[in-house]
């Protein structure tokens, strides 16, 4: 397998470092409902597993929740989203991560991903994020402000390196915001102090006073406690390579003084009718909105994997459309494989071939296209993307078969009027029939 390494900007040959993949994936903050747009980075790292596990690795991956510590600023300002999320719904911030967690698995498993051998909530590694706190803060990293314990980003010589920042530009931009406790415009928190007078639910006492882990804290300490570091394989979106992921890499050198992992993966956005993805737009469709149009999960799964995970992306229900008619086109070449005896013609290895080179699944989809495919073929390929495209697409059972010899011996009499009443009967059904010269070939309707 080839894979684009952000760590290094080139595409390059995946080697395992052990026996098993270990591959982490940055989750979702869990005060709100997971969108279309979060949820095509987790289409795409679903693909890595499926062809990894294709290509005969095993795999230990996690996954984690966000249920404390991200702040409304993506930095170090802000309310809590959970705690807001908490106001919003009348609810505890426990209740609420609880209820949305729920919600994206539900999400998760609609849209048939493999679920990770670990998901882990941030607020189930506090005394960890303590833990690293005080090794960092050992090692000569950190110091402490009146609201927090604050990273030293000029004690990391390669704190720049991973995402090519530019430090001074980022000073000279901060100028204003920038708070006279920090000592470089980089520098983040990694345990933030509750101030008094301040309405912070989840808290746990550190250092003395109430606090609660810095966003970027949890990813480091369970990387460290789940699967050990190095992992193989890092994956998020492109958002998280100049904050979080940049962040994540410096404390755990910080801790430990080793490297996070070998290869970065990171997902490019998706617009929605050539506009970011926005709630303050009302653009942001869920899963469950999108079934409100009459749409399947997997349609927009197809549709995500349509195109290159690198690659810009612009949804709107045209192309969702389009994705729903291909669909339907290959679970209809399933059909015939059913009726008609269809050989394989090795195209599925070419089309495994396409997705180990750097996942690409759009070439991929280009073959499946063009090529004959065997029923053993298609089942390899649902295997492959998970679209259930052979579960949506059973063999007719005895009574339909019935039905359309009944309705063809009807046309072979010219009895039209019970050949007519026969398709009528197979439309309520789903089914179409296609009369052609090698007689009369059954397909789905949706």
């Amino acid at each position: 397998m080839k894979l684009y390494n952000t760590l290094s900007h080139k595409v390059e040959d995946f080697k395992p470092l052990g026996d098993a993949v270990k591959i982490y994936t940055c989750g979702p903050t869990v005060y709100n409902y997971a969108h279309i747009g979060n949820f095509a980075s987790y289409i795409y790292w679903d693909l890595l597993v499926r062809a990894l596990k294709m290509d005969g690795y095993k795999v230990k991956r996690v996954l984690n929740f966000t249920d404390v510590g991200h702040l409304t600023s993506d930095g170090d300002s802000g309310e809590d989203k959970l705690e807001k999320g908490a106001r919003r719904e009348g609810k505890s911030a426990f209740e609420v991560a609880e209820m949305y967690i729920d919600a994206y698995m539900k999400d998760f498993h609609l849209l048939n991903l493999v679920e990770p051998e670990v998901l882990a909530r941030a607020t189930d590694y506090v005394e960890e994020d303590k833990a690293a706190v005080d090794a960092m803060t050992k090692n000569g990293f950190t110091y402490e402000t009146t609201d927090g314990v604050y990273y030293d980003t000029s004690k990391f010589a390669g704190y720049a390196d991973f995402a090519n920042l530019d430090l001074e530009g980022l000073k000279a931009g901060a100028r204003v915001e920038f708070s006279d406790e920090k000592r470089n415009a980089a520098d983040f928190a990694v345990w933030k102090f509750i101030q008094p007078g301040e309405k912070h639910e989840m808290r746990w006492d550190y250092l003395g006073r109430p606090g609660y882990p810095g966003w970027h804290l949890e990813c480091s300490t369970i990387i460290d406690k789940e699967l050990g570091e190095p992992i193989d394989i890092h994956t998020g979106g492109i958002d998280h390579i100049p904050v979080h992921h940049t962040n994540e890499i410096a404390q755990t050198y910080a801790i430990s003084g080793r490297e996070l992992a070998k290869y970065w993966l990171h997902c490019n956005f998706i617009t929605i009718d050539g506009e970011r993805v926005s709630k303050s737009l009302g653009n942001t469709y869920t899963i469950a909105e999108l079934a409100e149009r009459g749409f399947d999960p997997m349609d927009f799964k197809l549709w995500i994997l349509q195109g290159h995970y690198q690659g810009t992306r612009n949804f709107t229900f045209d192309s969702l459309e389009a994705a729903r008619t291909r669909r339907l086109n290959w679970r209809n070449r399933i059909a015939l494989c059913y009726q008609k005896e269809i050989s394989s013609t090795g195209a599925f290895d070419k089309i495994l071939e396409a997705v180990n080179n750097n996942l690409n699944s759009a070439e991929a989809f280009a073959i499946i296209d063009n090529s004959e495919l065997s029923l053993d073929d298609w089942k390899k390929i649902d295997e492959l993307f998970g679209l259930n495209l052979v579960a949506d697409s059973p063999n007719i059972d005895k009574k339909t078969t019935e039905l359309i010899e009944e309705r063809a011996y009807a046309r072979a009499i010219k009895d039209f009027e019970k050949s007519d009443r026969i398709r009528g009967e197979l439309t309520a059904m789903g089914i179409t029939v296609r009369d052609t010269l090698d007689g009369a070939i059954w397909e789905y309707l949706a």
